[in-house]
């Protein structure tokens, strides 16, 4: 394979973003693929329990999207 860099850089930014979630999606839809460290796995354990034990802490998704994209 040919480095496709200097090909993807013409892609407008809506493009390449739009290119880079497909990335992802298809990344996510084989979770088995991408290993776990022991490290990274009882951080994610400790972050469940902490979320199971206090339900009431945080906010929503689609709270934090909206203001991360500026429109709240």
């Amino acid at each position: 394979m040919t480095n496709p860099l200097p090909e993807l850089l013409k892609l407008s930014v809506a493009e390449r973003i739009q290119l880079v979630e497909d990335i992802w999606d298809s990344i996510a839809a084989e979770p088995e693929a991408v290993p776990l460290s022991d490290e990274l796995r009882e951080e994610l354990d400790a972050r469940l329990a902490d979320q199971a034990a206090n339900p009431g802490v945080g906010k929503p998704w689609s709270e934090v999207k909206a203001r991360l994209l500026g429109s709240r």
